[in-house]
């Protein structure tokens, strides 16, 4: 496993501002010179309390937020009173602010953004829909996330990933899968990001999205040629299967009544090896992998019943010998 970051990540307000321009239907007002400000946080936080006084509530790395009753607020307060707040509270460095609900930025806001290089965003949208939309897009752009290179499809709507050793086998396993009526999500490089907790939500680079690398052929865009249902952007990830070369001193499981775990970013998702060898069709193994984990996942395991009912003929004590069985031995009951 290729792990490069465990950890949250910070994205700047110029791209909050970018990506969100035309959903949100976003300008900037004031402070350009701090769009390289960073967001560490997704939670969007109301301002009320720090207009009120109480700037040690306010968050650096959070989006604050401005909606009708904050300014309102602001509109009543006498002039020299309004200015004082505002200067403690541009002063205190966050993120940036953003005006809701159709709200234009009164000239005391602008002013104050520009002497402090503080970003003044406005929206035409009501305040708890534009903290609804921004918070989900930070969930994500936020989310620890790892690159790791394996397959990632879905199949009969379970996650697969596939992992192994370079040339094992996943690309051409993988686009039998496609063949055969499955969709993919990612050949070579995925993308995995932790989303709620505890959904592990992978998906491809744009830049190679859709395409897979075969030897012998080259590239294949994997859209283009079976369209557009042979394909998704994102899958959440709820089964890893390893392919490795087939090894004769390795013992391979063959009940699988023990269940494996793989960990991605603290998470474990059910864990596969699957051993490669000539005569192994390898796309219906997979195929078979997968149903067996869903049939797992609406509580039924084949392997631990078939366990349960060997064990309970093994405790069953022994019948005792017929008449024709002890006759065998020489003596019967009535000699």
């Amino acid at each position: 496993m290729d792990e490069q970051n465990g950890g949250r990540h910070s994205i700047t307000v110029q791209q909050l501002f970018e990506s969100n321009r035309k959903r949100l239907r976003m300008k900037l007002a004031a402070g350009a010179e701090g769009l390289q400000r960073e967001i560490s946080n997704a939670r969007v936080q109301k301002t009320g309390l720090a207009l009120a006084n109480f700037f040690e509530c306010c968050s650096r790395e959070r989006v604050q937020i401005l909606g009708r009753t904050e300014i309102r607020y602001l509109e009543q307060l006498e002039e020299g009173e309004r200015e004082r707040i505002l200067e403690k509270l541009f002063g205190c460095e966050l993120a940036c602010f953003l005006i809701a609900a159709g709200g234009t930025a009164p000239d005391y806001l602008r002013r104050a953004a520009d002497a402090s290089g503080t970003p003044l965003l406005t929206t035409a949208m009501e305040s708890v829909s534009a903290i609804d939309l921004i918070t989900h897009f930070l969930d994500l752009q936020l989310a620890p996330r790892t690159t790791i290179h394996g397959n990632l499809l879905d199949i009969f709507g379970l996650g697969v990933l596939l992992i192994g050793e370079s040339g094992v086998g996943k690309s051409e396993c993988a686009l039998e899968l496609v063949a055969r009526g499955h969709r993919l999500v990612a050949d070579d490089v995925l993308e995995i990001m932790l989303v709620e907790n505890e959904v592990l939500l992978g998906s491809c680079p744009e830049k190679v999205r859709y395409l897979m690398e075969l030897r012998g052929i080259g590239v294949i865009d994997i859209k283009a040629l079976f369209g557009v249902g042979s394909v998704r952007e994102s899958k959440k990830i709820e089964l890893v299967i390893k392919l490795e070369h087939w090894r004769q001193e390795v013992e391979y499981s063959r009940l699988g009544v023990r269940e494996k775990t793989y960990a991605f970013l603290g998470i474990d998702l059910p864990y596969v090896i699957m051993p490669v060898a000539p005569g192994r069709n390898l796309s219906i193994l997979v195929e078979v992998a997968a149903r067996n984990q869903l049939m797992k996942l609406k509580g039924v395991h084949v392997a631990r019943r078939v366990t349960r009912r060997l064990d309970r003929e093994l405790r069953r004590p022994a019948p005792p010998p017929s008449l024709k069985e002890e006759s065998k031995g020489g003596v019967g009951l009535f000699e």
